[in-house]
């Protein structure tokens, strides 16, 4: 599907970096901060016997509402680690029983509402997107505002998933200083983004993270999020400079400069929906000690349950590392 594995290996495209690139995040989580604080976690009956299950609604981009699900094994002794799930493309947050790998593990698991997603195919949504109406797009997600970095929609979502480990530290059950951050595709996009943005994370796991050196993927693939742009530039032909400019605000890379965490991503080679070439390019690009987990054979859905065999063990070795909070 892409460039050869030593290649790959060697792949360090040069980065194309706003000049305000930090100031532009800053003042996104500052003023989303300062629009809304608070969250709440309201305990329900999810039938789930082993397991505590909090409906979780907390003040994300803009001081928006958005949804999440807190699983924590039942009664925990003390407070325990946590990692924050977010989800790939179109999906919602759907139902507790859904997601329990992490609670069954021992650890407190929060996982995030892509906001206004979660009406397609998969699990449902719970959160409205208050930006969804800027300017014209191609339909979906990924060229909501892209005209313009303020007003695209994953300026949004991406401070939402800052917001998201901000909520978790409030709850009593969660450790502060041991959370990790989770995702595979758009989710693995989130997960980068947000590691280089949050402060005092313990570890990111990083899944063929999508929105990576964008205009290399756009020539290799076009699965979901690189069909949206392109469909919007073969409309909007005279505007391929300001989408560009646009995605280089989110773009992948920019953030794994930035990241310092401890990571753990992974690539597959035949995947025709994120380029490996585009994962390499964060991943050669990542400030942080980090290792990938290739699988050769794979495409999107890259190692599945092995992954998550692989997340585990370096979950578990990663907090041997960390002190529990006092």
């Amino acid at each position: 599907m892409d460039l050869p594995p030593e290649e790959l290996e060697a792949y360090l495209p040069a980065r194309t970096e706003p000049a305000d690139f930090d100031h532009f995040w800053r003042r996104s989580v500052e003023e989303s901060r300062a629009a809304g604080t608070g969250a709440t976690f309201t305990r329900v009956d999810a039938g789930l016997e082993v397991f505590d299950v909090y409906d979780v609604s907390f003040p994300g981009f803009g001081g928006d509402p958005v949804a999440a699900w807190l699983v924590t094994p039942r009664g925990p002794a003390g407070p325990l680690p946590c990692v924050v799930q977010y989800l790939g493309y179109g999906g919602g947050r759907g139902f507790p029983f859904e997601r329990t790998l992490w609670a069954s593990a021992g650890y407190a698991h929060l996982v995030m509402d892509n906001r206004g997603q979660g009406a397609s195919l998969g699990s449902a949504g719970a959160t409205a997107d208050s930006g969804s109406s800027a300017g014209a797009q191609a339909v979906g997600y990924s060229t909501r505002g892209i005209l313009d970095p303020e007003h695209f929609y994953f300026r949004r979502l991406y401070t939402d998933g800052v917001r998201a480990v901000d909520a978790v530290r409030e709850h009593p059950d969660v450790d502060p200083d041991r959370i990790v951050v989770a995702g595979g595709s758009l989710g693995g996009g989130t997960a980068l983004a947000v590691a280089g943005l949050a402060q005092g994370l313990a570890g990111a796991l990083v899944d063929v993270p999508a929105l990576c050196h964008p205009r290399r993927a756009m020539e290799v693939v076009e699965g979901n999020t690189y069909r949206e742009i392109w469909t919007f530039l073969r409309t909007h032909r005279d505007r391929a400079d300001d989408v560009f400019r646009t995605l280089s605000y989110v773009d992948g890379m920019n953030f794994a400069v930035r990241a310092t965490v401890p990571a753990r991503f992974s690539v597959a080679l035949m995947d025709d929906v994120v380029p490996s070439s585009s994962v390499y390019a964060a991943y050669n690009h990542y400030a942080g000690r980090k290792s990938i987990d290739v699988w050769p054979y794979n495409r999107h859905e890259a190692g599945g349950p092995y992954q998550s065999s692989n997340q585990l063990r370096f979950v578990r070795e990663l907090l041997a590392t960390v002190p529990a909070a006092a």
